[in-house]
């Protein structure tokens, strides 16, 4: 989707996707990252930012989830966590409209685009601090945000956790997607051995923001099922839980680690 400004807007425009998807037979569906807005002036963001109980967007994401009776991960919302922080936050519904995990993002995209643009998570969210695995009925669920994506610790230790499914909902700029999107996704599954789901932001939103869109859905062994391209709409895959046994099997190099000591910086004594 290109999310704008504005919550209630965003809700609606989410919802008729989410609808599509069900009608179409999705067992479970994902929005990207920021769904619920973009607001690129901080000061705007934290007026519009609710916490999460008070939020009557993500009131209205749970109520969605109930009525079409479908687990529905909401990439992530825009939740007030302190008085000057937000938390960039993934909420996973089951289809009884319950919260059955929630994460924060952890990693922060402080980064100097060479485009022009400019950008400073830390400044205006908290960072999370703790990875999760989360139960659906297909298996373990690890959930991840964006910029996280180029922290491949933090996949394997969800692997080895269990995970099944890593899910990556995303609002990466064009610049940057255009050069590492389809890549790091491929490598994050094949070096796990799981299911890659990663709904992404796309076009031109209010504010300059632009995103690169391309929402992917990746096989345990590398291959692209699902590429959704440039525009918003929905993007569908079969998914056989049974692929993950078998690329693991394999190549099972998550049984395969080793102890060993870092590198000596070089620097003297």
């Amino acid at each position: 989707m290109t999310s704008g400004r504005g919550p209630a807007a965003n809700f609606a425009a989410a919802a008729e996707l989410i609808r599509a998807a069900r009608a179409a037979g999705a067992d479970f569906v994902l929005t990207p990252e920021t769904t619920n807005m973009m607001e690129p002036r901080r000061r705007l963001m934290m007026e519009k930012a609710r916490a999460e109980e008070d939020d009557p967007v993500i009131a209205d994401f749970a109520g969605l989830a109930k009525e079409l009776d479908c687990w529905l991960l909401l990439g992530s919302a825009v939740v007030r966590a302190s008085d000057d922080k937000a938390a960039n936050r993934s909420l996973l519904f089951a289809p009884d409209g319950r919260v059955a995990a929630r994460y924060d993002k952890i990693h922060m995209f402080d980064v100097e685009i060479p485009d022009g643009q400019s950008y400073r998570e830390s400044k205006a969210y908290r960072p999370g601090d703790a990875a999760v695995v989360a139960e659906l009925p297909w298996g373990r669920l690890g959930l991840t945000v964006c910029y996280d994506l180029r922290f491949p610790q933090l996949y394997r230790s969800l692997a080895k956790a269990g995970a099944d499914f890593l899910t990556v909902p995303s609002a990466f700029t064009r610049f940057t997607g255009a050069a590492h999107w389809h890549v790091l996704l491929r490598a994050r599954a094949i070096e796990t051995g799981c299911f890659v789901f990663a709904p992404a932001q796309c076009g031109d939103h209010e504010g300059g923001r632009e995103t690169y869109g391309h929402s992917l859905i990746v096989a345990p062994w590398g291959e692209v099922l699902g590429d959704g391209g440039a525009a918003p709409g929905v993007t569908l895959a079969e998914i056989d839980p049974a692929l993950v046994a078998k690329a693991r099997g394999m190549v099972p190099a998550l049984t395969h680690d080793r102890p060993f000591a870092p590198p000596d910086s070089g620097r003297s004594a």
